[in-house]
């Protein structure tokens, strides 16, 4: 097991040599300072190695780092993705919380308000997410709290005091898909925009494990 780690790391900083060199070739430069590197991998301990040398350069190994708004982490945990995808989701929400409460708005265009403004934010790139029931019961918090805001509360009939809709209510009340049933769509669109790619393209050998 140690030798075959120690050929994946190799591999690995062969590809780092090759990718220092060549945009030279082409008159572009990598920088060190804003070049890391990450080994993303089940085994805790795979590629000890904290930092590589290159020339005169110097990369530093990462335990997670941001993608293009993705964090990405060493063991490929998708708790800390979500909890970033729920802050930002919730500094959305907070940003027109208060045309979620307006009485000059209807419902309806409260609920368009969250599908075009917050969802995208929280779902955004989540056709890659692998959701676990406890990020699933996250993102449904978070979905909940919303409705609850744009619903309002609601008179019991049995003590005619003002009380806050349940989770029951909110799914009556709010016709559109819930948030998890909208990422599991869009997860098998994509699945199948991937099936449909030719074999040169990159994404099917990561698709197949190849």
């Amino acid at each position: 097991m140690q030798k075959q780690n120690s050929c994946v790391i190799c591999s690995k900083l062969d590809f780092v040599i090759y990718f220092s060199h060549t945009p030279t070739k082409i008159g572009l430069e990598v920088s060190a300072d804003k070049t890391k590197y990450m080994v993303m991998s089940r085994d805790q301990n795979a590629g000890r190695i904290q930092s590589v040398r290159i020339d005169n350069c110097t990369f530093e190994r990462v335990e997670e780092f941001k993608y293009l708004v993705t964090t990405l982490t060493d063991q490929n945990c998708i708790a800390e993705e979500i909890k970033s995808r729920l802050r930002s989701g919730n500094a959305c929400y907070h940003s027109v919380q208060k045309l979620l409460s307006s009485r000059l708005l209807s419902k309806n265009v409260k609920i368009k308000i969250y599908r075009t403004i917050i969802l995208p934010v929280v779902l955004y790139g989540c056709e890659t997410l692998s959701l676990t029931l406890r990020e699933e019961r996250k993102l449904r918090v978070f979905e909940n709290m919303v409705l609850r805001r744009i619903f309002g509360p609601t008179r019991d009939e049995v003590t005619a005091e003002w009380r806050r809709l349940h989770n029951e209510e909110l799914n009556d009340l709010y016709c559109s898909p819930n948030i998890v049933w909208v990422i599991k769509s869009r997860k098998m669109r994509w699945a199948g925009h991937v099936a449909r790619m030719g074999e040169e393209r990159g994404c099917i050998g990561s698709w197949w494990g190849n």
